[in-house]
């Protein structure tokens, strides 16, 4: 139809712990929603699936974003800005980015992830 049903899946390592709302009916959502977590001192990566919403069948992935925990290290004051996607499914071609927000906020390792929009 020319359209998706967007929504996000953050996930610290494999376990999904935050899924934003879907967006009906659009290939630019804005979501703006912000999360705050507090990562285990031995976490390895913040991965961000964007996902189609699919109400008569499985969700389709559309692509992720992976944060590793060096990347967030190399940004001490946060990362933010537009993000490439990429693919899930080798087979699948993927287009599109996600503005993101990311920071560890002090010693109790609070993560604060800010998922804005996506095109």
């Amino acid at each position: 139809t020319g359209s998706s049903d967007p929504y996000c899946i953050v996930k610290i390592d494999d376990e999904a712990i935050i899924r934003t709302a879907t967006v009906w009916k659009t290939l630019s959502p804005f979501w703006g929603e912000e999360y705050e977590v507090r990562l285990q001192p031995t976490f390895h990566s913040v991965s961000i699936y964007v996902m189609d919403e699919d109400a008569l069948s499985r969700d389709d992935v559309i692509g992720k974003v992976c944060i590793t925990r060096d990347t967030l290290a190399e940004h001490p004051k946060g990362f933010s800005g537009w993000v490439n996607l990429s693919e899930v499914d080798p087979d699948e071609e993927v287009q599109g980015e996600i503005h993101l927000q990311v920071e560890v906020l002090g010693s109790r390792r609070l993560l604060c992830c800010t998922v804005l929009e996506a095109r």
